[in-house]
């Protein structure tokens, strides 16, 4: 046999001829693929080592709306899923001005000296106007961000209901394979959102105000018959008395909703965040139902039937989407818009219109 015969398979694949049929453009994008993965993979081992850089850019893909970055993001959330499921996850919520990030800071920094990690997810509202978003959460929460364990991540709500961040579950499981054991979902607090917090939360905690007549909120179905507890923050100064008469006013409210499917009957606390003052009897409460709700079953069924809810609400996105992405549709929808606008069709027309091209 010749030396021509001889050739390693490594020198034929470096030679002109077999790439010959290659355009450079598919060279380009293979060469792009390659990379990708490799960057895939690094980013998943820094994360899944703990490294809050990683989290913080992994996240960041996760948000994006740029298809390459999806592609990357699922990668990601696929490699992280089995190491994630191992946190308590908390969704918080109150009105503006209840004292949400000042909680945060304390409950926070409190379980930190307990030796958690803390995860917080705090969802900004954007405007509807420019589209853009403060994202301040990290400068009103000043002694934790500082420290080690604690990881604090403000997100802009985007469109998304009630400002609840399209891809919040994402970042929850990302964080959760990133070592955090406790993760904080802090709200716009809008009075929209919080289905959707409860729809990917174990505890949903929700603040109030005394003396507001944010009390009188307790006697209404809705927020609060989703609420695991009740905490009344600035009980604190002259405000102690008001905050106790609050909190008989919604022990007496709750005895009017039906017992919650978990078993556990929501309770009703006073503290002051600012003062740090009943923060340690919140965690107590925290892990007392945790451990209910894994004698009963229901921590388990819950988080099961929260991941079929998030299919579905997968498939919507997706198909919502395409739909938006479509040539065709792009082009009609300008079309319906203009007939609407001179009253030649109405909405529902239109939409079908628009729904037989997709």
């Amino acid at each position: 046999m010749n030396e021509h015969q001889h050739k390693s398979a490594l020198s034929e694949s470096q030679s002109n001829n077999s790439s010959g049929n290659v355009s450079a453009e598919s060279a380009q994008r293979i060469r792009d693929s390659r990379r990708n993965k490799s960057s895939e993979k690094s980013l998943l081992k820094d994360l899944l080592e703990g490294n809050k850089t990683a989290l913080g850019r992994s996240i960041t893909l996760v948000e994006s709306n740029q298809p390459k970055h999806k592609e990357m993001a699922e990668a990601i959330v696929e490699g992280a899923l089995p190491h994630a499921k191992k946190s308590i996850r908390v969704g918080i919520t109150g009105v503006p001005g209840v004292g949400k990030s000042t909680f945060i800071e304390s409950f926070g920094s409190y379980l930190i000296e307990k030796g958690k990690k803390v995860a917080v997810l705090a969802v900004d509202p954007s405007s509807s106007v420019s589209h853009g978003s403060i994202l301040g959460d990290k400068t009103r929460m000043e002694k934790l961000v500082t420290q080690k364990n604690a990881f604090i991540r403000p997100s802009p709500s985007g469109d998304s209901l009630g400002g609840v961040a399209r891809k919040t579950r994402e970042s929850i499981l990302l964080c959760e394979a990133a070592g955090f054991d406790v993760i904080l979902i802090e709200t716009v607090g809008v009075g929209q959102s919080e289905t959707t917090v409860h729809s990917m939360t174990d505890f949903f905690l929700l603040l109030k105000l005394a003396g507001a007549g944010d009390e009188l909120q307790g006697i209404k179905r809705g927020i609060v018959e989703m609420a695991d507890a009740i905490v009344i923050n600035k009980a604190d100064g002259e405000n102690q008395k008001a905050a106790r008469e609050a909190r008989l006013e919604f022990k007496r409210a709750l005895q009017l909703y039906p017992p919650k499917p978990s078993e556990w009957k929501p309770q009703v606390h006073l503290i002051s965040a600012l003062y740090e003052k009943g923060i340690s009897e919140v965690w107590e409460m925290i892990t007392e139902f945790k451990s209910s709700t894994d004698k009963n079953g229901h921590f388990e069924h819950n988080r099961q039937e929260q991941n079929k809810f998030w299919l579905f609400q997968s498939i919507n996105d997706h198909l919502k989407s395409q739909f938006y992405n479509n040539t065709k549709v792009k082009i009609e929808l300008e079309k319906q818009l203009r007939l609407i606008e001179e009253n030649r069709t109405t909405a529902f027309t239109a939409a079908r219109a628009l729904l037989k091209l997709s």
